[in-house]
């Protein structure tokens, strides 16, 4: 990898990795369309760019997520009690959310990922308040909840707050009690979905030099040291920010990395 190429994978671990402090979002849905465009200067075949884009991004969020949710823990604002009655579910659906984006066509999977995007920031940015007797569901509930996030967490790349912060809200936690608690959560979706993305893609045809199945270990490495470095920043300014303040940037963000990924699929 050139030098060019390092400083833009440093510049893009340090943007997500405050966005993942910041946000809870492990920045996986910052990193994919990035990722996207600097494999496609590369000359990687089109078909294994988003597939590499989303494994890669996934594979980052396991140092990523270690060192978000440290800061997030010393304020004391982890819900562990969520994290443990989600894992189990989260584990499940993050190894078959891979699974799912290998049958899928570049192009289909590229669209998925942007129309799932938009329609999360409008749900945050709606800012809708949550019936005041909503709580969490049952055991049985909060696994299959888990399920959900695991298998669109693995299938898009992202370490689960689109749409656990969202669920969290919905369900009467606080905005940064849910962002803290999903950057616990990024950990075991990144690492069951590495797994997978790794068994259900080393045997691909055409895979690069450094590809480890669909992870690209390379941008995985240098991606990682300056992510891990930034994110207590984003979480330090997370407990800073006001609530409105916080949803409309992670709403506003969204929108245009929604609006990136659905270009690059129709273009």
């Amino acid at each position: 990898m050139d030098i060019s190429a390092i400083a833009a994978f440093l510049i893009l671990g340090s943007g997500a990795g405050f966005a993942a402090g910041l946000l809870g979002i492990g920045g996986g849905i910052v990193m994919v369309p990035f990722i996207t465009m600097l494999l496609s200067g590369k000359g990687i075949p089109k078909e294994l760019v988003i597939h590499m884009a989303i494994a890669t991004s996934l594979a980052t969020i396991m140092f990523t997520s270690i060192s978000s949710v440290r800061a997030h823990h010393r304020r004391g604002a982890v819900i562990w009690k969520i994290v443990r009655l989600l894992a189990p579910g989260i584990l499940i659906g993050s190894w078959i959310g891979p699974w799912i984006g290998k049958q899928m066509h570049s192009t289909s999977l590229a669209i998925f990922f942007g129309s799932f995007v938009a329609l999360s920031a409008t749900q945050m940015l709606l800012d809708k308040k949550p019936s005041a007797a909503r709580e969490l569901p049952n055991t049985v509930g909060m696994f299959n909840a888990g399920g959900v996030i695991g298998v669109l967490s693995g299938l898009v790349g992202a370490g689960g707050g689109i749409i656990s912060v969202p669920f969290m809200t919905w369900c009467n936690v606080r905005i940064h009690n849910a962002v803290a608690t999903s950057a616990a959560l990024g950990f075991p979706i990144a690492l069951a979905g590495t797994l997978s993305n790794i068994y259900f893609g080393i045997n691909t045809p055409n895979l690069p030099s450094g590809a480890l199945g669909f992870v690209y270990l390379p941008a995985l490495i240098v991606i990682s040291v300056a992510s891990v470095s930034t994110a207590p920043l984003g979480a330090k300014l997370a407990h800073n920010l006001p609530v409105k303040t916080l949803k409309k940037i992670f709403a506003l963000m969204l929108y245009v990395l929604a609006t990136y990924m659905m270009w690059k699929a129709l273009a």
